[in-house]
C-alpha cells in the first residue's frame, strides 16, 4: 500500500488494497450506486476503475481513499483527491457502497480529504463534479460548504456526461462555521 492513511472518529481513509474489490465491485455494480460513477459495471470493468484508483497512487501520489469502517474493518466507498489529466479543477469526490449511504460517513470523510487537499496537498480550492439530477451528492456537497459553480466539461471519454462543477477555496472552506 502506497500513500497516507487518515483516522477519523468513525473511519479508516487509506489507499485502496486487494482485500477491497469485492465491495469495490458490489458497489458499481449496483443500479444506484453506480448510476452517476460510471453507471453499472461487470466486475471486469469495475477492475479497471480500481486498478486506476490504485495506479493513480502509486504514479501521482493523489486517488480516491478507500474508506473502512473503524470498528469492523468493512470496505464503505471511496472518497478523496482526484485530478486526471484534462480534468476542471482539483476535485474531492465520493461513491459509497449502498449499505453505507445516508450514514454520515460522506461527510465525515470528505471532511478529512478536503483538509488533506487544502493542508498537505496544498491546493487553493476544492471542487466536486456532480451530475444535475444527483441529489444526494449535491446535499453532501452543501453540508460541506461548497455552492455551485455552473455547468463545466469533463474530458473524453466523459466529454457527454453533464455536471456541474461545485466547489469552494481554501479561505472559505477554513472560515466555514464548523459543528
Amino acid at each position: 500500500m502506497t500513500g497516507p492513511v487518515i483516522e477519523t472518529a468513525r473511519l479508516t481513509l487509506r489507499p485502496a488494497t486487494m482485500e477491497d474489490f469485492p465491495r469495490w465491485a458490489e458497489m458499481m455494480a449496483h443500479p444506484e450506486a453506480a448510476k452517476f460513477i460510471g453507471g453499472p459495471q461487470p466486475p471486469e470493468a469495475a477492475w479497471r476503475g480500481f486498478m486506476t484508483m490504485a495506479g493513480a497512487w502509486s504514479l501521482t501520489g493523489v486517488a480516491m481513499f478507500s474508506v473502512i469502517e473503524r470498528d469492523t474493518g468493512l470496505w464503505l466507498g471511496r472518497i478523496g483527491p482526484w485530478t486526471p489529466l484534462g480534468w476542471p479543477g482539483t476535485e474531492v469526490g465520493w461513491g459509497l457502497h449502498p449499505d453505507a449511504q445516508g450514514k454520515g460517513y460522506g461527510v465525515e470523510a470528505a471532511t478529512a480529504t478536503i483538509d488533506y487537499a487544502f493542508d498537505v496537498l496544498g491546493w487553493t480550492e476544492v471542487i466536486h463534479c456532480i451530475d444535475p439530477d444527483n441529489t444526494p451528492s449535491q446535499r453532501l456537497a452543501e453540508r460541506l460548504g461548497s455552492r455551485n459553480l455552473g455547468p463545466t466539461q469533463l474530458p473524453p471519454p466523459f466529454d457527454a456526461v453533464r455536471v456541474d462543477r461545485w466547489g469552494q477555496s481554501r479561505d472559505d472552506w477554513r472560515a466555514r462555521p464548523r459543528a
